[in-house]
């Protein structure tokens, strides 16, 4: 595939998908000043400052809670058009702009639309980033994202863009090589997509949180 056609495939699945839900809006081109390019957050004290932030934000008295929400934050703004889509665009640090704040939260954009290397592939960066800076388990960095994925299943399944056992087959096709074999699991219910993970996200953790519908936690 040559560079022009490539960028069209991009930009055209990325306009396929973003009428979902604003979580599939994958916007595309450099930003203003206010946002910080993506190798931000694998080097200098960005990500930390970030973290910080969300810990204060939603009264998280454990730096791993308000790490485990910023991932959760990332991937579903990256993962839900990429699932959508079904193509691997480069989401690695270097091909993206982030911008957080108080009021609006995180904002991801790409740099370039190209493809690029597997998601997993593209995200293990940035969570060895956030092991870096917190003390989180990655099986539940991980299984942030494989929440998102399904997630993002379940919105498509609702587009009517594919039906339920599509988007199942497609969720097990990931959860079946590292590191999304252990993240959980979906469950047989007709006409919809739905899952399990192993892990928590633990927003419950925070002074206004809860249990999350796919969370293990809950009976």
């Amino acid at each position: 595939m040559n560079f022009v056609s490539e960028f069209a495939e991009v930009l055209e699945s990325l306009r396929r998908v973003r009428g979902i839900n604003p979580f599939f809006a994958l916007d595309v081109g450099r930003p203003d000043e206010t946002w910080l390019p993506g190798t931000a957050l694998l080097e200098g004290p960005a990500l930390k400052t970030t973290i910080d932030a969300i810990a204060t934000r939603y009264n998280a008295e454990e730096p791993r809670v308000a790490a485990s929400l910023f991932f959760l934050s990332y991937t579903a703004r990256l993962l839900s058009p990429l699932t959508a889509a079904n193509i691997p665009i480069d989401i690695r640090p270097e091909n993206l702009w982030w911008h957080h704040d108080i009021t609006n939260g995180l904002s991801v954009r790409i740099d370039e639309p190209r493809l690029g290397p597997p998601a997993a592939q593209a995200l293990e960066p940035v969570v060895e980033a956030i092991q870096g800076v917190t003390p989180v388990a990655r099986g539940l960095l991980w299984g942030n994202a494989m929440s998102n994925i399904a997630g993002a299943l379940k919105m498509v399944v609702r587009a009517r863009m594919l039906t339920a056992e599509e988007a199942e087959e497609r969720g097990e096709r990931v959860m079946s090589a590292p590191p999304f074999e252990q993240a959980g699991e979906f469950l047989s219910f007709p006409g919809e997509v739905t899952f399990r993970r192993r892990s928590c996200c633990l927003y419950y953790r925070v002074a206004a949180g809860g249990k999350c519908g796919d969370c293990p936690l809950v009976k």
